[in-house]
């Protein structure tokens, strides 16, 4: 795998160097940023190439929704993975329109940050366990239009993109090339409303094709 570059975005000290820390260990990393809030990583990200980026949600200066905003205007191929102490819908959906595709509480343990980084750099979304329960704690909205719009074969790719599955992996396991599942995917975020994996995850839990 490619070394990755990450960018550590938060105000506490204690916690971007603690992180760094054990990153700058892993083999596949290859360097480790740090910001103390979003306008100073908005200032240094058109000096460096990030790859990942790890942004804390709630920061002085700059929030993590305005700083994920610009940061994909200065480069468009940055993935963002948001961070919270708490799981909360508002925050998450805030951040999907803002960007991010990867989501983790800051109470997370390194193997959980290790699979988000790797998942999120391999064009995967990554949602921690408590925010799509907190998601689910809200009845599905009955969209009975929009679900009858759904072909089968949509609604299983659906399915399988919610469960971390590539577009190659998908084709793979239905046996159908990779242009077919663009396509279906494509079809997806037309149909749904969604701009990312991260809204099609949303959108297939709130409307119960996605059980956890």
């Amino acid at each position: 795998m490619k070394k990755i570059s990450v960018c550590i975005v938060d105000d506490h000290l204690l916690f971007r160097q603690g992180l760094k820390l054990l990153l700058s260990n892993l083999d596949y990393i290859n360097k480790v940023w740090e910001a103390e809030n979003g306008q100073q990583f908005i200032e240094n990200l058109p000096h460096n190439k990030v790859d990942i980026a790890l942004l804390d949600f709630e920061m002085p200066v700059m929030n993590g929704i305005e700083a994920a905003r610009k940061a994909v205007a200065i480069q468009p191929d940055i993935k963002i993975i948001a961070l919270s102490m708490y799981s909360d819908k508002n925050y998450y959906l805030s951040m999907v329109e803002a960007g991010a595709c990867g989501f983790l509480l800051k109470n997370s343990s390194f193997q959980e940050v290790e699979k988000a980084i790797v998942d999120v750099y391999n064009d995967k979304s990554y949602i921690s366990i408590e925010m799509l329960n907190e998601i689910l704690k809200n009845p599905p909205k009955n969209n009975s239009s929009l679900l009858d719009e759904l072909t089968e074969r949509e609604t299983e790719v659906l399915v399988l993109i919610c469960k971390g599955l590539t577009n190659n992996e998908i084709s793979e396991k239905l046996k159908v090339s990779k242009r077919t599942i663009d396509k279906h995917r494509e079809n997806l975020l037309q149909k749904t409303g969604s701009k990312n994996t991260a809204n099609l995850v949303v959108y297939a839990i709130k409307n119960g094709y996605l059980n956890l």
